[in-house]
């Protein structure tokens, strides 16, 4: 593993499979009665949060606490960046603090590799979503969940997801997790098809390492697995489709589309859920729908991640001693 985890691309498969198994130990702590390891005992790590976040934020923290870090939540609203205080300081008054590791959420794409590269910190660096351009945890726990459901949860351990296809509907343009899943699925093997009106497909996607469609039926029957990104009217500055309705029409994912499925595939959403527009109720209480299990899967994630990064080269999770009697 490298020092920092600010890209998806950046993982080898060597890396990614190391960091899913890794995250299959992890999980097993959850069936504990306590469900807490000391593998980052006296270690801080920082939650450094400048977007508004509720699913990546709380997963991160309860990742930290799992393994026993010292956590420090820190937001921007109401804090000395409401002020004008830049990144550089921020990062300067942490390194002053003696953190080992900070979870940075940025608007700006690219902030965690400058924070991570600009000597400002000596501490290990964790994206946790920048602009429009990567969420690698978010991309692992969804290859994770593929993995659990479509080669096993046992037999799993050390596999990739070679031959799998898998199919992200959608706002691509404004999607950090399309473009951090296009790299990790790639590299794990799978075949990836993006599905999505023409305006919402970045310039240069034909670069991608995938496949572009704009027809959301010819795709399904062929799909193993099949991811809804959510709209993000919160980055949109143009009318980038004609009406919600005629949006739900052509890309939403409903009960007669989810029939044209495999059996044996699944339906993802990274959440929080637009119901009705993406996806139906229908759909998203389905038993096909993994959007709940994605979000326990976060944890064990980020604490595989978290323990890679700075827990050492012990085993993750020490066998429990069963006492003579």
């Amino acid at each position: 593993m490298q020092r920092h985890l600010i890209s998806a691309a950046d993982l080898t498969r060597d890396d990614a499979v190391l960091i899913l198994d890794t995250a299959e130990e992890m999980a097993r702590v959850a069936d504990r009665p306590i469900k807490k390891l000391p593998t980052l005992r006296g270690r801080t790590v920082v939650n450094l949060f400048f977007e508004d976040s509720t699913r990546t934020r709380i997963s991160f923290e309860a990742a930290e606490k799992r393994l026993s870090a010292d956590v420090i939540n820190f937001t921007a609203k109401g804090s000395s960046v409401s002020k004008g205080e830049s990144l550089k300081d921020t990062a300067q008054t942490l390194e002053a603090m003696g953190v080992d590791a900070v979870v940075i959420r940025h608007g700006a794409s690219g902030a965690p590799y400058t924070l991570a590269n600009s000597g400002w910190i000596d501490a290990a660096v964790i994206n946790a979503g920048d602009g429009t351009h990567q969420h690698p945890t978010q991309a692992l726990l969804d290859a994770f969940t593929m993995r659990r459901r479509l080669v096993g949860r046992d037999t799993g351990i050390g596999q990739d997801l070679s031959g799998k296809r898998i199919t992200l509907v959608g706002d691509v343009l404004h999607s950090r997790v399309a473009r951090s899943n296009v790299d990790l699925l790639h590299t794990l093997g799978a075949e990836v098809t993006l599905v999505a009106p023409p305006t919402l497909l970045p310039v240069g996607v034909g670069t991608w390492p995938c496949e572009v469609s704009y027809d959301l039926d010819s795709v399904l029957p062929k799909s193993d697995a099949v991811m809804m990104l959510r709209v993000q009217r919160e980055r949109m500055n143009a009318a980038f489709f004609p009406t919600e309705r005629e949006y739900s029409r052509r890309y939403g994912l409903d009960g007669d589309r989810m029939a044209r499925l495999p059996e044996h595939a699944i339906v993802m959403h990274p959440g929080p859920m637009v119901r009705g527009m993406e996806i139906t109720a229908d759909v998203a209480d389905s038993d096909r729908c993994t959007a709940i299990e994605q979000v326990a899967n976060g944890v064990s994630i980020r604490m595989a991640v978290l323990y890679l990064l700075l827990g050492g080269n012990e085993p993750a999770v020490t066998p429990t001693r069963t006492e003579e009697k």
